[in-house]
């Protein structure tokens, strides 16, 4: 592919600067903040449960009131290098209000520190590894391992799409190869290759081919199983609403059978 122009990185850069189009997105991430806090005082939680070694690789839990119930698994977003699971707290009580028991995983930030570099697909692989606890463990907390759902937002999004994609099998012998069931991608980022040419961005992740290549779900084969709900605003960018429609093409309606720029 060839290298963009100067002027077409600018217009990367206007693409995915959402903090820049949105000029309410202080007040959002505050209004988060707030009311996340304000759940984990109000509600049943176990907050940073470990799924794995490091310092990051922690979620919580807001348990399901009886057993068997549906897991919802939200993974937030930040363009893998900023926010955290405490800033999302907020998601769960729609949720368990209906008997579901809601895990919100946090994963390292790019670009980490030198000699202990994050990349997306390190984050990625930080996924799998709290969806295989979630499917070991959910069961303690009143959740059903065999319905397991994945909802991210943004970098999230893809990352949920990422987690339907993955081959459970090649990562634990003891996981089935339909862990997660269905997933939720809202304004999800499905290529990478863009986000390599925006340069706000790439100064932070730092993407190499090869990576774009592993961690592209639009460049990845279809799940054999499962489904995809891809959602956007309407009014968000041109790159958004292409990023959207891009993996109900890549993946077919089947895998795909939502695909929905919404008011």
């Amino acid at each position: 592919m060839p290298t963009p122009s100067q002027h077409r990185e600018q217009w990367y850069d206007r693409m995915y600067n959402n903090r820049e189009r949105v000029h309410e997105a202080p007040i959002f991430l505050q209004r988060w903040q707030q009311s996340s806090a304000a759940v984990r005082m109000s509600q049943s939680r176990r907050i940073d449960l470990r799924y794995g070694p490091g310092a990051k690789e922690t979620l919580d839990v807001f348990p399901g009131k009886t057993a068997g119930a549906p897991v919802l698994v939200f993974i937030h977003g930040g363009y893998w290098c900023r926010l955290d699971k405490s800033d999302h707290s907020f998601i769960a009580p729609a949720f368990t209000r209906t008997g579901a028991c809601v895990l919100v995983p946090n994963y390292s930030l790019c670009p980490g520190v030198p000699g202990d570099e994050v990349t997306v697909p390190r984050i990625a692989m930080q996924m799998v590894a709290a969806l295989a606890w979630t499917w070991r463990n959910v069961a303690a907390y009143g959740g059903d391992p065999n319905r397991i759902c994945v909802v991210g937002h943004s970098a999230g999004g893809h990352l949920a799409a990422m987690m339907l994609a993955c081959l459970w099998r090649a990562y634990g012998a003891d996981l089935p190869e339909n862990l997660v069931k269905s997933a939720i991608s809202i304004s999800g980022l499905h290529e990478l290759e863009s986000i390599r040419r925006t340069p706000h961005l790439q100064a932070q992740l730092n993407l190499m081919n090869e990576q774009v290549r592993k961690a592209s779900p639009a460049l990845l084969p279809a799940p054999e199983a499962g489904t995809l709900h891809a959602m956007v605003g309407a009014d968000e960018s041109a790159e958004f609403l292409r990023q959207n429609r891009l993996i109900q093409e890549a993946w077919g309606k089947e895998r795909v059978p939502v695909c929905e720029a919404l008011p």
